[in-house]
């Protein structure tokens, strides 16, 4: 069911240093920072040959980052994200072999601009996991 790893999230308190760090120091591609109002996040993709880093910055004190950058002031690893061929049919397995998933259950649209859901860290070994339809 899963294909391959899409991208690696890792939440920043400071998105535009995080990116300089990543552009002018490491020497990597990044995009331009896109704001997601509907997942409460800015986000800028580090492009590498054979995945992506995706920067994550709270937009709004509602986030989930912000929660989670409560916890980890420095930031962190913050979810890993797979792809999937048909995001309806793993989410109807997954939930049918136990695993939940957040929010109401329902792909929403992601960065890429296609669906995307995410499974219970608590059930995957305490690693929250994106699928991204592909």
């Amino acid at each position: 069911m899963l294909g391959r790893v899409n991208h690696i999230a890792i939440a920043v308190p400071d998105l535009e240093q995080a990116t300089t760090t990543y552009r002018d120091v490491l020497g990597a591609r990044v995009s331009q920072a896109q704001a997601l109002p509907e997942h409460g996040v800015t986000v800028v993709f580090v492009e590498l040959d054979n995945t992506k880093v995706e920067l994550l910055e709270p937009l709004g004190a509602e986030s989930p980052i912000a929660a989670f950058l409560e916890k980890n002031p420095s930031g962190g690893m913050h979810h890993i994200c797979y792809e999937v061929e048909d995001i309806v049919d793993a989410r109807d397995r997954l939930k049918a072999s136990g695993l939940r998933v957040l929010g109401d259950g329902n792909p929403k649209i992601g960065a890429h601009g296609k669906p995307v859901l995410f499974l219970h860290p608590k059930d995957l070994n305490g690693t929250l996991v994106e699928l991204e339809q592909v």
